[in-house]
């Protein structure tokens, strides 16, 4: 089994949304982040970028990866570009890309390029390359670009700046689901998570993505998320509830005008997050 590279390039959307200041508000909550900036409606949470965006990148999914294999799919990798904060009340038009396929020796990586535009202006919002790991599939060529990279500079570890913990809650999945859309029974449902190998329920990554971001605003961005032009991650391994998310965050250098920093998270002893990057301005 391969994808086929013939879809590369294609697109699919547009879909047009709002970006809603009560999910926005509820997302934060089922997060555990407390920032004031969401609470009032100023602005969305970074990793909330993803919530409207939902169908048209899971139109490109559907397209490519055959249905047999999706069992199989993990999140391996986010990668958000914010050309402008997310503000509550904003109409974006979102467009998805079949971007790239990379095939390994236990699996392919896809990625999906999401761009989501201000409906009425046509001014980039926010930039996403999601990619997904198909495990087991190692047939087919890999084909498209290389998606843009955010490796942890060695030299970086040499300069820390801080550490910042999350306390991820028991019931810290079922108030994600319910604020995200993301419905994978694996973080819900120990019957489902012990059928695949797990020996109970997940944290979904995206929500690990998240406090780690809440670490990134409070410790380097003087807790105001509209700072934040990019942030991504590389997923490591599974974040299990009762235990914190502790984010590890080091001097990077500088791009275009940005304080770049590298960070990682571990969670009950274990690195949970790789490759972590954020650009602050």
């Amino acid at each position: 089994m391969a994808l086929p590279l013939d879809k590369l390039g294609s697109t699919y959307g547009p879909a047009t949304t709002v970006i809603d200041v009560d999910r926005a508000r509820a997302y934060a909550a089922a997060t555990n982040d407390p920032n004031p900036a969401y609470e009032a409606g100023k602005v969305a949470p970074p990793v909330f970028g993803v919530v409207p965006v939902w169908p048209t990148m899971f139109e490109a999914v559907g397209a490519v990866v055959p249905a047999e294999a999706a069992m199989f799919i993990v999140h391996g990798e986010q990668d958000m570009h914010f050309h402008q904060p997310l503000v509550p009340g904003r109409s974006i038009t979102t467009r998805s890309e079949a971007y790239s396929v990379r095939v390994g020796g236990s699996g392919t990586r896809f990625t999906v390029k999401v761009t989501s535009d201000d409906t009425d202006s046509g001014d980039a919002v926010l930039t996403q390359y999601v990619t997904l790991f198909v495990r087991g599939m190692t047939d087919g060529e890999s084909g498209g670009p290389d998606k843009p990279g955010h490796d942890f500079p060695d030299e970086a570890r040499a300069r820390p700046v801080g550490e910042h913990s999350v306390h991820v809650d028991d019931d810290q999945t079922f108030r994600y689901r319910d604020a995200s859309g993301d419905t994978m029974p694996i973080h819900v449902d120990d019957e489902v998570a012990r059928s695949v190998g797990l020996p109970g329920i997940i944290a979904h990554g995206l929500c690990t993505m998240a406090m780690c971001s809440q670490s990134v605003i409070a410790t380097v961005a003087d807790g105001d998320p509209a700072r934040l032009r990019r942030l991504a991650v590389r997923f490591a391994a599974n974040v299990f509830p009762g235990n914190d998310v502790v984010t590890s965050i080091f001097q990077a250098g500088r791009s275009d005008g940005a304080e770049v920093y590298a960070f990682e998270a571990t969670s009950a002893g274990a690195v949970v997050v790789k490759n972590g990057l954020a650009e602050v301005v």
